[in-house]
This record gives structure tokens, C-alpha cells and sequence, in this order.
């Protein structure tokens, strides 16, 4: 099974965003995504907090996870290592598409510690300016918890008056959503993303030792 995991931050990216680099890496790799978790729980919540995800985790054992990013599993150092010990303990292979590695039993030890570091200097990196959305983003809507549904509505072709009409909403709303974030674009994974041969080495190569 291949699932899509989106969690979406204020100071990172977007929920559309995610999609966008996540549908486009499945079809640049030939996967079909079967399932896609749109995860609402803020970032302030510990891993104890988050029951829905970890009993999700818990039921797809050997499946694929495609995530944007490292962040997105959690920015909190120690719900990361309780989180990949869980997510390889279940036989995960974990698709980190910014990054373009794959994680699973058979990394490196050393791939794992570039990846959770590579957390740690982004986590520093934020704390260390004044916290705003980044240049660009779009901020929050209404519209993003209906996200995977219109995803699914696009895919299907249905019109924007349809899906306006099945979610009581606006239809000029909606079609200004829908164009903003690109989702169409989104659906259907048109930005196809260019691998590096040597992205794990990449990812080792940015860990930084104390002087």
C-alpha cells in the first residue's frame, strides 16, 4: 500500500504544496497512491497526543509513505526518533521527496542521522529569526480541510459548480481556491521533480558536528 502523509505547518509548507510535490513524485516513479492522510493536528501536539496517526501507522505495516519533508512526521527531536523506530519497526519504506531518499530497514545508520539532523539544523534555523510564513505561501482557507475531496472531485472531472453544490460552499469561492492553489496541477502530479544519483550522500554530507 502507498499512502500520501500531508501535515501542514504555518511556518512551512502548505497542505496544496505537499500534494503538489508528492503526486508529481508518484508519477515520475510510477506509484499509485492508495490512500492519502491529511493529518489537522497541530504542530504543538506530542506523538502521545496524536492516537489517529499512530494507530493508522500501526494497521499499514510494509506499506510506502511519501512525506514532502522530515518535518512533517514532527518537529519536536524526540517524537522523530520515537516516530522512525516506530514507522521501521512496522517495516516502512519512507519516501522523504525533498530530500529524495528512502528510508527503511535496510538505510544506512548513517542516512537516519543525516535525515534527523537535517531536522534539527531546520528547526534551529527557524527559531533563530522572527516567525513568519515564507515568501510566496499562500496562507490557510476554509476550503483546505475539504482538500482530499476536491482532489478526488478533479480527478473525477466533475465541475466546480458540482463540487461547490456537494460542499455547500461558494462556486466563485471555491474556483478562486482551486486556481490559487493549483490544484489541478496538484491532481494530477504535473511538476515532475529531478533526482539527484547521489541524494543520500547529500543528506549524510549536512550533518553538522559541535567545534
Amino acid at each position: 500500500m502507498t499512502i500520501a502523509y500531508i501535515r501542514s505547518d504555518k511556518n512551512f509548507d502548505a497542505a496544496h504544496e505537499q500534494l503538489q510535490l508528492i503526486n508529481s513524485y508518484a508519477v515520475s516513479n510510477s506509484l499509485i497512491i492508495d490512500d492519502e492522510f491529511i493529518d489537522q493536528t497541530s504542530q504543538n501536539k506530542r506523538l502521545k497526543d496524536r492516537a489517529e496517526v499512530t494507530e493508522y501507522f500501526q494497521k499499514q505495516t510494509g506499506s510506502t509513505l511519501l512525506v514532502s519533508d522530515v518535518w512533517v512526521l514532527s518537529t519536536d527531536m524526540e517524537d522523530i526518533v520515537q516516530m522512525f523506530s516506530c514507522l521501521l519497526k512496522h517495516d516502512f519504506s519512507v519516501h522523504f521527496i525533498k530530500q529524495s531518499v528512502v528510508m527503511s530497514r535496510q538505510s544506512s545508520t548513517m542516512l537516519v542521522l543525516g535525515l534527523m539532523d537535517n531536522l534539527r539544523q531546520t528547526i534551529q534555523s527557524e527559531s533563530s529569526r522572527v516567525i513568519g510564513r515564507p515568501v510566496g505561501s499562500k496562507s490557510t482557507s476554509k476550503f483546505d480541510k475539504h482538500i482530499k475531496e476536491i482532489l478526488e472531485f478533479i480527478r473525477d472531472k466533475k465541475s466546480v459548480s458540482e463540487m461547490s453544490r456537494v460542499l455547500d460552499v461558494s462556486r466563485s469561492s471555491l474556483k478562486d481556491y482551486i486556481e490559487s492553489r493549483e490544484l489541478k496541477e496538484v491532481a494530477f502530479g504535473s511538476l515532475l521533480l529531478e533526482v539527484s544519483s547521489d541524494a543520500e550522500e547529500q543528506v549524510i554530507n549536512t550533518i553538522s558536528c559541535s567545534k
